[in-house]
């Protein structure tokens, strides 16, 4: 039986990626939560030019960033296809998935930076949301008819931005201004749920690092 360890955090889209991924193809594997204060020799050992999770460690030979490890995820196991089969399809879920991964230290910065900076980065976010919301009109996922890559990727967008939003207070995406974006994204989180993180827990997770908009007056 293959060995398959995960190097990860509970409460990071990242790893949440890379679980789900593993969950769809029924495959076990041991989770190893780290402590990105005090990374562990596994971790560095493993990804020593970025020193960050998640890291898939598959019967010795480890494997880095969670797009990437998505995809070996696809190849290296037999189950649900992740990745479309049409090559029109798959570059197309790659576009979009690249897309989104792009706009993550933006959305994390729309709520853990101030001032000047952190409009810079809700700026980016709003033209995201603009983007996605003109794209996933009357679609419930970003290519054909099943669930897979991009819409894997969109976790942060579709989950995290909603967790974020709640803990601080500053709501980002509004059903008035993004309608499309918004059904999607409560489509996407009945459908899924299953696959998710407890929500408590991701709340109280990020309300450790992120203050309400209320406490600060």
């Amino acid at each position: 039986m293959a060995e398959l360890k995960l190097l990860g955090l509970s409460y990071s889209p990242f790893s949440h990626r890379v679980e789900w991924a593993l969950k769809i193809k029924g495959v076990k594997y041991e989770f190893i939560e780290e402590d990105l204060r005090n990374k562990s020799v596994l971790l560095l050992q493993s990804n020593p030019i970025y020193k960050k999770i998640p890291v898939l460690i598959h019967n010795g030979r480890c494997i880095c960033e969670s797009m990437v490890i998505l995809e070996y995820i696809d190849e290296a196991f037999e189950g649900h296809s992740i990745l479309p089969k049409d090559p029109y399809d798959r570059a197309l879920a790659r576009f979009w998935a690249k897309y989104v991964d792009n706009k993550a230290e933006a959305l994390w910065e729309s709520f853990f930076l101030k001032g000047e900076e952190q409009e810079k980065a809700k700026g980016e976010i709003y033209e995201m949301l603009k983007i996605l919301d003109n794209e996933l009109k009357d679609k419930k996922y970003f290519v054909g008819d099943k669930f897979g890559f991009a819409d894997i990727v969109a976790n942060g967008p579709a989950l995290y931005l909603g967790i974020l939003e709640e803990v601080s207070g500053v709501v980002l995406a509004t059903s008035e201004k993004f309608p499309n974006f918004c059904v999607w994204r409560d489509e996407y989180c009945t459908q899924h749920k299953e696959y998710f993180p407890s929500r408590d827990e991701l709340v109280i997770r990020y309300r450790t690092y992120i203050q309400p908009v209320d406490a600060l007056k």
